[in-house]
């Protein structure tokens, strides 16, 4: 006899089954994504293969990837330390904080990003580290007045004086 736990996993089961053969079957441009930043270039010659050029640069790209996966591991673990019963209260309230902070210094990464952006009119990557900003913008123009500029920008919002730096990427 099925009950109802049995016949709602049976349900679910099946639904997610379906859904699985859907998305391997579904043709592959479907999948593709028709966001304005990708344009794809087909070359001339009878090959198979299509070349993709990306407006944003690979490289900052690739950083808030990078950025994004070493700060997800970091959270999994202090995450790990709050559910773990073992755990004193004070090793959970210091692994509180590190998420906190966290999660701080993501937002302020974030904001000065969109203030660079706004200002300058240029897309970039910034880390901080402790009283260290790095900032890599994607720029084909490497002018010494427009990093000045950065990092006037970027001090101006910290009291204590930080150590910034600004490095160029082409695109």
């Amino acid at each position: 006899m099925i009950n109802k736990k049995n016949l709602w996993f049976l349900t679910l089961f099946c639904l997610i089954l379906v859904l699985s053969v859907y998305y391997v079957t579904m043709p592959s441009e479907l999948l593709m994504t028709t966001n304005s930043d990708y344009t794809e270039e087909i070359p001339v010659s009878g090959e198979e293969s299509a070349s993709v050029i990306i407006n944003e640069s690979n490289i900052l790209t690739a950083l808030r990837i990078e950025s994004e996966e070493q700060v997800s591991a970091e959270l999994d673990e202090l995450q790990a330390i709050l559910v773990n019963a073992d755990a004193t209260t004070e090793e959970k309230n210091n692994a509180y904080e590190k998420i906190k902070d966290i999660n701080n210094k993501r937002t302020l990464e974030e904001k000065l990003e969109k203030q660079i952006l706004e200002t300058y009119n240029l897309k970039s990557f910034v880390k901080i580290d402790g009283d260290q900003i790095r900032v890599i913008v994607s720029s084909s123009a490497h002018d010494t007045t427009i990093a000045n500029n950065i990092i006037r920008t970027i001090q101006s919002n910290y009291q204590e004086n930080k150590y910034i730096s600004v490095k160029f990427q082409t695109e």
